[in-house]
C-alpha cells in the first residue's frame, strides 16, 4: 500500500512537471531543468527521488562495507534539493499564466454582464489570493508580476519557467521596469535576456542594479520622473517583531529622512557625552518617540487597547495577553505595561479578583490614556495611612469583557441602528482583532454588515465583522457573498464568483484553552 502512494505521487509531481514545460515548449529540456531525472530512482543511490528521507535510512543502516558511501547520499541530496528548486520556479510560471487566464476569463464574463471597462477585473485579484492562501495585497501584487511578465517580458518568464531564475528574483525584474511603456519593458527584457543565463550566479542587487542601468538607458525622462512621484507615496507604517518589540518605518524622501536621522543621531550624541548611561541607538529610539508623543513613556491622549484574562490582571497569571494591532504579549510584560506590578508592589495590595468574572469566563480590556482621564474604581485606590504609589504617565481603565466558557467567543448584544455604535464597534474590534477575510491580517478600518442591511441584515455583533478597506470593498463585487456559519467561535463563510468557499473564524480571546477531546 504505501508504494502504491508513493507512486502516485510520484506520478503527481512528473505531471505538475509536465505541465510546466507544455506551457514553455521552446525551453530546453534536461534532467535538471525538466522537473526530475529520467529514472525513478535518483543516480548513484538507491532511494527514489521522491522519498528523500530514503537517503538518511539508507545511510543509518549501511554497514561499514557497504557501496553506498556518505558522500554519495549527500551528492544526490543536493541534486535533489536543485531539482525542486527548479520545480518551484517552473509552477511559479505556471500559475503566472494561469493567473492571466483567468484575469482574462473574469474580465470577458464581465463584459458580457454590461460591466463599464473600469470596473471590469474588479475582484479578481482578491479570488488569486485565496486560491493562493495570501492576503488581498499579496494577491493584487501576484497578479501584476503574472500579467508583466506573460505579457511584456517573455525571457524573464522563460528563465522563470526553465529555473534561472525564482519568483522572487522575477518580481525584482518587473518591479525595476515598472516605470517602462510596455514596448521599452519589453526592450528591456530583450537587452537582459535572463534566459540566456545572464543571472547566473547574482544576488539581489546585482539584478537590481542591471535592471535599472537598462531601464535608465532606455527612458531616462520616465525613470526621473518615477523618482519624483515616488515622494507622493511617503507613509509610516508598523509591523509586529519579536520579544513584544515592533518595526516602525518612515518611507521618506531622502533629503528629510537623512536630515531626520542626523536630529536622532546629535541628540544621542549630546546625551552620551554628558554621561548618559544608555546605548547611542537607545537613545535614538527614545528620543524619536518622545519627540513624536510628547511624553517619554510614548503615550499621548491614546488608547492603547490590551486584552487578558482578569486572573492575569489582578492573580499574577501566566496566560498571555493581547495587545491591539501587535498581537500576544506575555502576562509579566503587560502587567508591567499598565502599572498593574508596581502598585501593588509599592502598597502591599493585591487587589482582588472579583473586578471580573469566574475563572475561564472573563477577559478584561484595560485601557492606557492621557492621564488627565480619570480612571474607574476598578484599578483600586490606596489607604490615607499607607505611601502613594509612584503615579504613571498614563490612566488605566478597566472593560470587563465576557466569553462563553467553551468557546472563548464573547457574548451578544444587538442594535436598531443601521450603523455599528461605538460599543458595539469596540466589542467587534477585540473580538475580530485583525481583517477576517481569510488570509489577510491588516488592521480592521470598517466595521460592516456580513449580510448586507439592504438585503435585511440586522446590526448586530454575530452580523458584523471587521475588514480592512480593501477586503469591504472587494465584498461588493458581483457574485461575493459572506454568511455566518454555526460554530464554536464567530465563523464566515467567503464564497466568490466561482463558487469556491473560504472559512474565518474568530481569534480566541486570551485564557481560552482549546478542548482536546
Amino acid at each position: 500500500m504505501e508504494q502504491k502512494q508513493e507512486r502516485q505521487a510520484g506520478g503527481a509531481a512528473a505531471s505538475v512537471a509536465s505541465r510546466a514545460q507544455v506551457a514553455a515548449p521552446d525551453a530546453p529540456r534536461t534532467p535538471e531543468t525538466s522537473g526530475f531525472p529520467e529514472t525513478p530512482e535518483a543516480p548513484g543511490c538507491g532511494f527514489s527521488l521522491h522519498d528523500p528521507a530514503g537517503a538518511g535510512s539508507a545511510l543509518l543502516g549501511a554497514d561499514a562495507g557497504a557501496s553506498v558511501s556518505t558522500g554519495t547520499v549527500c551528492a544526490d541530496l543536493i541534486d535533489q534539493l536543485r531539482v525542486l528548486e527548479d520545480m518551484k520556479s517552473a509552477i511559479s510560471g505556471l500559475q503566472a499564466k494561469i493567473a492571466v487566464a483567468f484575469d482574462l476569463a473574469r474580465r470577458q464574463e464581465q463584459a458580457e454582464r454590461g460591466v463599464p471597462a473600469a470596473e471590469r477585473g474588479n475582484g479578481a485579484a482578491a479570488e488569486v489570493a485565496l486560491a493562493r492562501r495570501e492576503s488581498p495585497t499579496k494577491g493584487s501584487r501576484l497578479l501584476g508580476l503574472a500579467k508583466a511578465l506573460v505579457t511584456e517580458m517573455p525571457r524573464t518568464m522563460a528563465a522563470l519557467d526553465t529555473g534561472q531564475l525564482n519568483e522572487w528574483r522575477a518580481t525584482l525584474l518587473v518591479k525595476e521596469t515598472a516605470c517602462l511603456s510596455a514596448e521599452d519593458r519589453a526592450a528591456v527584457d530583450e537587452e537582459l535576456a535572463p534566459d540566456t543565463g545572464t543571472f547566473t550566479g547574482s544576488g539581489d542587487r546585482a539584478i537590481i542594479a542591471a535592471a535599472k542601468a537598462a531601464a535608465y538607458r532606455r527612458d531616462p525622462r520616465s525613470v526621473t520622473q518615477r523618482a519624483s512621484h515616488a515622494a507622493s507615496e511617503r507613509r509610516v507604517s508598523l509591523r509586529p517583531a519579536p520579544d513584544t518589540m515592533t518595526l516602525l518605518t518612515a518611507l521618506l524622501p531622502v533629503a528629510q529622512g537623512v536630515a531626520a536621522y542626523a536630529a536622532l543621531t546629535r541628540a544621542a550624541d549630546t546625551a552620551r557625552s554628558t554621561g548618559d548611561p544608555r546605548a547611542r541607538g537607545q537613545v535614538m529610539a527614545d528620543t524619536l518617540v518622545q519627540r513624536v508623543t510628547g511624553t517619554a513613556a510614548g503615550i499621548s491622549g491614546v488608547e492603547v487597547q490590551l486584552v487578558m484574562t482578569d486572573r492575569t490582571l489582578f492573580q499574577g497569571d501566566s496566560e498571555p495577553a493581547r495587545l491591539k494591532g501587535y498581537g500576544t504579549v506575555p502576562a509579566q510584560w503587560a502587567r508591567t505595561l499598565i502599572g498593574a506590578q508596581d502598585t501593588a508592589t509599592a502598597t502591599g495590595y493585591e487587589p482582588a479578583a472579583t473586578q471580573g468574572s469566574s475563572p475561564g469566563q472573563g477577559s478584561a480590556a484595560t485601557h492606557k490614556s492621557a492621564p488627565d482621564q480619570e480612571p474607574s474604581p476598578a484599578q483600586g485606590s490606596s489607604p490615607t495611612h499607607e505611601p502613594s504609589p509612584p503615579q504613571p504617565d498614563f490612566g488605566v481603565w478597566v472593560r470587563r469583557l465576557y466569553t462563553a466558557p467553551d468557546s472563548g467567543e464573547l457574548l451578544a448584544m444587538d442594535s436598531k441602528a443601521r450603523i455599528f455604535p461605538p460599543r458595539m464597534r469596540r466589542f467587534i474590534e477585540a473580538r475580530d482583532d485583525t481583517c477576517r477575510t481569510p488570509y489577510c491580517d491588516a488592521p480592521i478600518r470598517h466595521i460592516d454588515h456580513i449580510v448586507p442591511w439592504r438585503s435585511g441584515g440586522p446590526t448586530t455583533l454575530a452580523n458584523g465583522a471587521g475588514l480592512c478597506e480593501a477586503c469591504n470593498h472587494t465584498k461588493e463585487n458581483h457574485g461575493w457573498s459572506t454568511t455566518t456559519t454555526p460554530a464554536s467561535r464567530h465563523t464566515l463563510e467567503v464564497r466568490t464568483p466561482t463558487g469556491h468557499t473560504y472559512h474565518s473564524k474568530a481569534p480566541p480571546l486570551p485564557g481560552h484553552r482549546p478542548s482536546r477531546t
